[in-house]
């Protein structure tokens, strides 16, 4: 039996464990931190994930995605919070049907790890922190954090599942010709919550992805199945409205009863989260190979970090996953083989989302408080219901098909030069001339072949 060491256990490691158990392989899957599932390791980092298309159907082909939808809570579209606590709701799909999921990061990262350890072949060895991969021979080397203790071992083939910080990246820098970049943005971001209501239910819409949009910062709300929200507040790290310029208490309460004035009342432990809970930083990490050989291979956000802004980090390494699956199945036993062609259709993708991740966070902080915004958003959706084979939002080709991502970009440039012509002169969807639509679309828009889950 073929054993696979994967470095990383978290959410695209256990998964990826559980993929390859299931062709019969033997893994080994090491992580560097404790046990999640005994161990409180939150450190008020664990924003929300947002399960989507691609993520859905890398569950459901590994049979773990009913235990987690019983974790998960739909959101219909985004409700923005205007500073006067207007509300306005802009919904993500054409239908009910078309919705992302909220859920939690540990606890789905519990619940997979909990999967893989039902597997035949897979032993998961915590504590164990990667320290060194040498991209000669192939050995590893772990230390043991309870014990100090080091131990090597050799595998024909190791995946670095480890994160964007990744141990097995850094030993490919010594690669030839290994390309690397680190781009962080300007700003952090901060965990806060909003609790349940005194009968344990949710104080604003639980079918909603919440926003605050600001201009040049914003705080999100996803909600949580035991009524409360998990909040984040994404602001720069320096300048006049900024993390260090909210160095006390007095400070955050002002700044937020002046921003986020409807969301104070919801907050009671504002000022605790604010100061207890870490300042985090985003980043947009791009390499190239992301192979050795057939002997090492990166995934997820090893390979590929992206921001959090499009929901697609979790669903993009998922889909990492199903794309390997994919070619373990064509080319069974050559792992360079194997390799190669994971990288040659992930890679272009990747950088696609990056690329898409970055554009979503401008949208959401400054763009969604937009009435042209939300004309644009109407008239996108009409389009898609009278030509559903044509004109599919960017939005939608991303979360709701398994379109690939480059093409996904592609088009949704093509169709925002489109709804630039088509919205210039109208006030609202009746104002639309069809004929001139039906023209444009069927000119400058080929079908597109569509995979939803």
């Amino acid at each position: 039996m073929k054993k696979i060491t994967l470095v990383g256990g978290g959410l695209a490691g256990s998964l990826l464990s559980i993929y390859l158990a299931k062709r019969g392989l033997e893994v080994d899957l090491y992580e560097r931190r404790p046990d999640m599932r005994t161990v409180d390791i939150s450190a008020g980092r664990s924003i929300n994930m947002a399960l989507s298309a691609r993520g859905i159907y890398a569950l459901r082909e590994v049979d773990v995605l009913d235990d987690i939808m019983q974790q998960a809570i739909a959101m219909r579209g985004r409700m923005i919070h205007a500073v006067d606590g207007t509300l306005s709701f802009l919904p993500y799909g054409k239908d009910d049907s078309e919705v992302i999921y909220s859920i939690s990061r540990g606890g789905l990262n519990m619940a997979l790890l909990s999967a893989a350890e039902r597997q035949h072949g897979v032993r998961i060895h915590f504590n164990e922190q990667c320290t060194h991969y040498d991209v000669r021979t192939g050995t590893t080397t772990f230390q043991n954090a309870d014990s100090n203790a080091t131990k090597t071992i050799e595998t024909s083939v190791v995946i670095g599942t480890d994160g964007s910080a990744s141990a097995i990246r850094t030993a490919m820098l010594s690669v030839p010709r290994f390309n690397f970049s680190q781009h962080y943005l300007d700003h952090g971001y901060k965990e806060l919550t909003i609790p349940p209501d005194a009968g344990g239910g949710f104080q604003i819409e639980k079918h909603a992805l919440h926003i605050w949009p600001r201009g040049q910062y914003m705080l999100i709300a996803l909600p949580n199945p035991d009524g409360s929200f998990t909040c984040t507040l994404f602001l720069p790290f320096e300048g006049e409205l900024s993390f260090e310029n909210l160095q006390n208490e007095q400070a955050v309460r002002r700044f937020f009863e002046q921003h986020f004035p409807d969301a104070v009342p919801l907050m009671p432990t504002l000022i605790d989260d604010f100061f207890t809970n870490p300042t985090g930083a985003l980043a947009t990490v791009r390499c190239w190979p992301w192979r050795v050989g057939g002997r090492a291979a990166l995934l997820g956000d090893a390979a590929h970090a992206i921001v959090p802004f499009f929901g697609q980090g979790m669903n993009c390494a998922f889909e990492d996953c199903t794309v390997l699956n994919q070619c373990i199945e064509q080319h069974e036993g050559d792992w360079e083989r194997i390799f190669i062609e994971y990288e040659r259709e992930r890679k272009v993708n990747a950088d696609a989302i990056a690329d898409l991740a970055l554009a979503n966070f401008i949208e959401m902080r400054d763009s969604v408080a937009d009435a042209g915004f939300a004309l644009k958003k109407d008239v996108e959706l009409a389009l898609e219901k009278r030509f559903p084979d044509r004109f599919i939002p960017k939005y939608s080709m991303v979360s709701f098909h398994r379109i690939p991502y480059a093409v996904a970009q592609a088009r949704g440039r093509q169709q925002a030069a489109i709804l630039e012509r088509l919205c210039r002169d109208i006030d609202g969807v009746e104002g639309l001339d069809w004929g001139v639509a039906k023209r444009i679309i069927e000119q400058e828009l080929p079908l597109v072949k569509q995979e939803k889950f």
